[in-house]
Parts: structure tokens; C-alpha cells; sequence
């Protein structure tokens, strides 16, 4: 193998005294490499110039113009091509299919064009070109035109220029141009006909379509049209709406406005339509104007009120439309409120009965029994038209919007005359926002509750207690829902015998049946008098608010009202089944309950009352009971119960 010796040290020796006297720490010598390493130490020293890489296409076709004039039968003028030749040597630019070309030039020389392929079918030219750089193209063309009926057009071939322009001159006077493919930019009008200018995307063809211009006699003709207007009238106790569906047809000429004739009474609120530009009443008629002239048809709706008297005789007010030929429609009346029109009344001209729904709106909507419909009878607008009628209004009774369907009182009462009253309600409401609650005198609030969510009740100018109270949807049936005050009373303390007095609150609502349970010390005796509450065996809560909503304990006994006292202390084996049943349920609803309330609290949405929430208080229930019942209790009546009690000195009195 063929060593390459250098001498490093002859280059060395031969540089300046400073550069020596730097390298000098370098010892001189020799160092051998094989030649291939030297070629590579070469290459990395003096890199060859890379070749560029060759061009994605071998020429691009920048952009075509086209500038035609149409003749009888062919548009013929020149298109420019400007190519870019990007390849060195021979390229092939083709040029558009489509085009019968008389001439060719390349920068002013005459220039070959040859065919893509070898067969005879092949109809698609190019230019050769050979130099690389931009080349201007220009060619004599000529494209045919085609006709149809009255519509003539031309294409322009698709390429795959960026930028195609089109300047087209028809000598013709009275063209109308449409485009498709492209956007017209420029038009000139020339004594002998006119010039457009469009711009097209290249990659899809450009249609010109040029038909002669005809003349709308349409809008010159005398003005003919029909209608239709269906109103609705409905006769209220304060004021009697109106509203009319309005459609005009035209059958000639276009209508700018439209006349409706207006009886004296009636007055205009609105009128709201599509083609509507302005509306304006005058003496007897309102004027309707259009955004455009109409030549086909147009729709509107007509809102007013009419001033006629509550009841007896009323002449219905008719609207009509003016200016049209036949008019055809109907009218709807109605009673809105506690009325109806009576059928011997009605005394029609130029209308004759129909059914609602075949009338149109706005008088197809309407689902009223008492509503009367009328169609016109004929459709010529000169016949004239008139409806009389009677109606008879009645006073509207006042009924029930708000009502206490059940109502539960538990009394703790002790020795010393203090009692603590639980009392619970079930009220079903549609539009009462509070209920009016008067406790006995001397009592004091200690809680209350909406549903089961702690409130705080207001105050009313009387000391009475304003709770709030929910509301039914509009439509839905009134729901049931619990609400519950706690409240403390005083009173004298008791004696060994005596006769007692327990007043309970008075609602502004009438409650429809109460339960009253009553705890009373164990060592007396204790019998409800006769009155307004009687004696029976202890039921359950019927309303299912109630039931859910706090646990009762089971009566202790259940006694009648003799003419003596008797001792209520005794139970019952079936009654003490009865209690553990009752206890295995109400427990049962309290964990459910629990359960509830866990959940309302935990969404935090606890309260109606806002802040610190108010304390629930419960009712000790303690010692021996009685059960009583009351029905139909009156609005602002304070139902009561007396009793009467002995201390039983077995029980360790005196």
C-alpha cells in the first residue's frame, strides 16, 4: 500500500518569525495518512457545491387573459398565456382545450404548437418551449357560441392558471349578462353595445349567457288584486280586542299600499307583516305601505281594540278590504269572561254561519264552546255586511283560591298552667302569597315552617303572624304542602278541680277538618266537655304531608265524654298493637324524612330564611292523652275546647 509522506515541517519553518514564536511550543515532524484518508480530509476541507434540487413542475402557467368579441355565431379575439419555464431544456406548457386557434406567437415570433400525443383524436396543443424564464404566449382564438330559445352563451375553457381574465364585448344594445364560474368586476356601456370585465378561478370553466332585455309591462298595467281577511273579535268587560289576518293577492300590475276600511270605534295597535314598511290611520280607513311594490302576493296582521259597551245589544265592527276585486274571509266572536251571546240575538248580512276551524287563523285557534263563527256569503265587495248580537254578562262568584284541607294540634300542657302547642297544616293554594295567623293572647312564636324548611313569618298591623306560602303553577292543580308553628301560652295554675279553656289560633283560611291531641299531668283526671270537638279514637293524619312530616306518639287513652270524670288512664291490648304499628311506621317516615332533609341541606338550599336559620322545636310529648275531632272550621274563627279535671289523690295529690 502506497504511503502519502507531507512534510509539515518545510511549512512550518517557512512562516513569519511572530507566527513561529506562538507555535513553538509544537514540535515539528512528520505524520503519515493513507491516501483515502487524505481524499476525506480533502472533501471536509473544500465541500462541493451541491446541485439544487430540479423544480416540482417544469413550467407554470401564471396567468390567462382573454379578450373576445362576439360576432354572429363565434366570440373570436387573443388570449396571453404568461408562462414561467422553471426546467432547462425542452418543456411542453399546454394550452387550453377548446379553443380554435388561428395563430400562435411566443414574444412576438411566430410559434409551432404540437399535439400531446401521437393520436389522431388528441385535440389538446402545446407550445414548446425551450429557454427557461417568463414567456408571453399570445394566440389568435375563436370560441363557438351557443344558442337556445332566446339565451345565448359561451365557455371559457378551464386551466390551471392562478389568474384568469375575460374582457367580453357584445355590439348589441338592450343585454342582459349573467355569469357562472366567476364575478363580473367591470361594465361598460358603448354606443354599439357593452363591455364586461370578470375574473374566474382557472380551474373552473366561466359560462357568459346574454339574453335581450325585455320590458315589465307588469308594473305599468292597472292595478288588479283579491283578498282575503279573516278577523276575530273578542268582547271583553273592559275592552273588546281585535285582530285580522290579512292576504292580498295580485293578479296585475304591483300594489305599493293597502286600504282596510275601519268602523268609527275601532283604533289600530299594530300592524306586522313581512313586506310591511309603514302603516298610518286616517278618517275611516288605515293605510299600509309597502318595502317594495308587490307583484304577487303579501300577508299581514292587523292588532286593535274597539270601544263597544259591556253587554246588551252590540253591532260587531267589520274591517274591509279597499281597492281589490272580491274579498272573501269570515269573522270570530267571542265572550271573554263570565258571558255568553244569545243565539236569537244574532242577526247577520252578507255573512252566513261556520264552523271555526275551517275559517283560518285567528279564529281556527280558538277552542271556546261559545265561540260563534261566520263566513262572507259572497265575494263582491260592494254587498254590504253586518252582524248584531246580544250578550248577557253575569256576576262572577267568589270562590276558594286557598284552603286548609287538615289541621293537627298537639297541646302539652302542665300543672302550673304553662302549655306548648304544635300546630300543623295542609293547605292547598293558587294564589295566596301568606296566610294570617292570630294566636290566643299572651302567646309567644317559638318556631315555624314552610314545607319542612325553617321561615320567618312577618308581622301584621293586628299582631298577627303573616307566613309565606307556595303557589301552584298556572294550569296545574294546587298541590298539597305543610306548614307548622310552634308557640308557647301561659295561663293560671290548675287546682285540685276546675274546668279548663284551650284556645287555638285563628287562620284567615277555612280549614276543613282539625285534630286536636291533648297531654295532659298524670296525676289528674281530665274529660272534654261537650261543643264544637268530640271524643274519638285516635286516626292518623289522611293528609299525607302531615304523615310524613312529624312523628305523633300513640294516645294513651281514648275516652268519651260522660256526664262524670272518668279517669283516661286505661289501654287496651288492641290498642297497644295499634301503637307499636304506628311507631314501627312513623319511624320508618322519619328516617325517610331524615333522609330528605340531609339532602335539601346538603344542596344548600335549606332555607327560605336567609342568614342564621331559626331552631325547629319539637313537642315533649308527655303523659296521658286525649283525641278530638272538629270539622268545617270558618275563616278568622278561633276554635276552642273545654275540659275539665280532678287530681286523683291515688296518683299522690293530696
Amino acid at each position: 500500500m502506497f504511503l502519502l509522506f507531507i512534510c509539515l515541517g518545510h511549512g512550518l519553518f517557512s512562516r513569519s518569525g511572530p507566527l513561529f514564536a506562538q507555535e513553538s511550543a509544537h514540535s515539528p515532524g512528520w505524520v503519515v495518512i493513507s491516501v483515502p484518508d487524505y481524499r476525506a480530509l480533502r472533501v471536509r476541507a473544500f465541500p462541493a457545491e451541491r446541485e439544487p434540487e430540479p423544480p416540482p413542475v417544469d413550467a407554470a402557467l401564471s396567468r390567462v387573459d382573454y379578450d373576445l368579441r362576439v360576432d354572429t355565431d363565434v366570440a373570436s379575439g387573443h388570449a396571453t398565456l404568461t408562462v414561467d419555464v422553471l426546467k432547462n431544456g425542452w418543456v411542453r406548457v399546454p394550452i387550453p382545450s377548446g379553443l380554435f386557434v388561428r395563430e400562435a406567437k411566443l414574444d412576438g415570433k411566430p410559434l409551432s404548437l404540437a399535439s400531446l400525443s401521437a393520436s389522431k383524436e388528441s385535440n389538446q396543443l402545446s407550445a414548446l418551449l425551450s429557454h427557461t424564464g417568463r414567456a408571453v404566449i399570445t394566440l389568435e382564438i375563436a370560441l363557438p357560441i351557443a344558442a337556445s330559445a332566446s339565451e345565448e352563451r359561451v365557455s371559457i375553457p378551464s386551466t390551471s392558471s392562478g389568474v384568469t381574465r375575460v374582457t367580453l364585448e357584445i355590439p348589441r344594445s338592450g343585454v342582459d349578462l349573467s355569469l357562472n364560474g366567476g364575478l363580473l368586476s367591470e361594465t361598460h356601456e358603448l354606443k354599439t353595445g357593452g363591455k364586461w370585465t370578470a375574473y374566474g378561478k382557472g380551474a373552473e370553466p366561466m359560462v357568459f349567457a346574454w339574453r335581450r332585455k325585455t320590458e315589465e309591462h307588469h308594473s305599468t298595467l292597472p292595478l288588479r288584486m283579491h283578498g282575503t281577511l279573516t278577523q276575530f273579535v273578542g268582547l271583553g268587560e273592559d275592552s273588546t280586542s281585535l285582530n285580522a289576518n290579512v292576504t292580498l293577492v295580485v293578479t296585475q300590475g304591483a300594489a305599493k299600499e293597502a286600504h282596510i276600511q275601519l268602523p268609527e270605534n275601532v283604533t289600530i295597535n299594530q300592524v306586522q307583516g313581512a313586506l310591511i314598511a309603514d302603516w298610518e290611520m286616517k278618517p275611516g280607513e288605515a293605510l299600509i305601505t309597502f318595502l317594495e311594490p308587490v307583484e304577487q302576493s303579501a300577508s299581514f296582521v292587523i292588532t286593535g281594540e274597539a270601544s263597544l259597551p259591556r253587554d246588551g245589544q252590540i253591532d260587531i265592527p267589520l274591517l274591509r278590504l279597499a281597492g281589490v276585486e272580491r274579498e272573501t274571509g269570515g269573522v270570530g266572536v267571542d265572550v271573554l269572561g263570565a258571558g255568553e251571546i244569545k243565539e236569537d240575538s244574532i242577526k247577520t248580512q252578507g255573512l252566513e254561519r261556520a264552523d271555526g276551524s275551517d275559517l283560518g287563523e285567528p279564529v281556527s285557534s280558538r277552542q271556546s264552546p261559545a265561540l260563534i263563527a261566520l263566513r262572507t256569503r259572497s265575494a263582491d265587495v260592494k254587498s254590504p255586511r253586518a252582524l248584531h248580537l246580544a250578550v248577557s254578562r253575569y256576576i262572577q262568584q267568589t270562590v276558594l283560591l286557598a284552603n286548609v284541607e287538615e289541621a293537627r294540634y298537639r297541646i302539652l300542657l302542665t300543672k302550673d298552667g304553662k302549655s306548648l302547642v304544635e300546630a300543623r297544616y295542609a293547605v292547598r293554594n293558587n294564589q295566596r302569597s301568606f296566610v294570617k295567623i292570630t294566636l290566643p293572647p299572651g302567646a309567644s312564636l317559638w318556631s315555624a315552617s314552610l314545607a319542612g324548611k325553617p321561615i320567618r313569618p312577618g308581622s301584621g298591623p293586628d299582631a298577627s303572624l303573616l307566613l309565606p306560602l307556595s303557589k301552584a303553577r298556572s294550569g296545574e292543580e294546587a298541590p298539597e304542602f305543610a306548614v307548622e308553628i310552634v308557640y308557647f301560652a301561659p295561663g293560671p295554675g290548675w287546682t285540685d278541680k276546675g274546668r279548663l279553656k284551650v284556645s287555638l289560633p285563628a287562620l284567615d283560611l277555612p280549614i276543613s277538618r282539625t285534630g286536636l291531641q291533648v297531654f295532659y299531668p298524670p296525676q289528674f283526671r281530665f274529660v272534654a266537655e261537650t261543643g264544637s270537638f268530640r271524643a274519638e279514637n285516635y286516626a292518623g293524619p289522611i293528609s299525607p304531608v302531615l304523615t310524613a312530616a312529624v312523628d305523633e306518639p300513640a294516645v294513651d287513652t281514648v275516652a268519651s265524654a260522660p256526664a262524670g270524670l272518668k279517669l283516661s288512664a286505661l289501654e287496651s291490648p288492641a290498642a297497644t298493637m295499634d301503637a307499636n304499628a304506628r311507631e314501627q311506621k312513623s319511624e320508618t317516615a322519619k328516617q325517610s324524612a331524615q333522609t330528605l332533609v340531609d339532602k335539601f341541606h346538603a344542596s344548600e338550599r335549606g332555607s327560605r330564611a336567609s342568614g342564621i336559620l331559626p331552631v325547629r322545636v319539637n313537642l315533649p310529648a308527655f303523659g296521658p292523652s286525649l283525641y278530638l275531632v272538629s270539622q268545617l272550621t270558618s275563616e278568622n274563627q278561633s276554635a276552642s275546647a273545654e275540659f275539665s279535671y280532678q287530681q286523683d289523690k291515688k296518683a299522690g295529690g293530696k
